[in-house]
């Protein structure tokens, strides 16, 4: 099951958009990468989620949670 609150930045031709998990139609269109994120991390803080960002080879390149992350990092003590 998707995760609703879930926010990917993916290209859709010759623009990037922030695309909820499980969407078909991106909530936001942007004609860089850059402002498409800002406009992704906002949706992904609002909802307390996950940011996907993606390359422009599909692959996720990076990612950020927002709220409770479930897997929070490992104090190195």
């Amino acid at each position: 099951m998707a995760n609703r609150n879930n926010v990917h930045v993916v290209q859709r031709g010759n623009q990037w958009g922030a695309l909820r998990e499980g969407g078909q139609r991106a909530s936001h269109v942007a004609g860089t990468q850059a402002e498409a994120i800002q406009a992704a991390r906002q949706m992904a803080r609002d909802g307390k989620g996950e940011l996907l960002i993606h390359g422009q080879d599909g692959r996720i390149r990076a990612r950020d949670s927002y709220g409770n992350d479930p897997f929070p990092p490992k104090d190195a003590a």
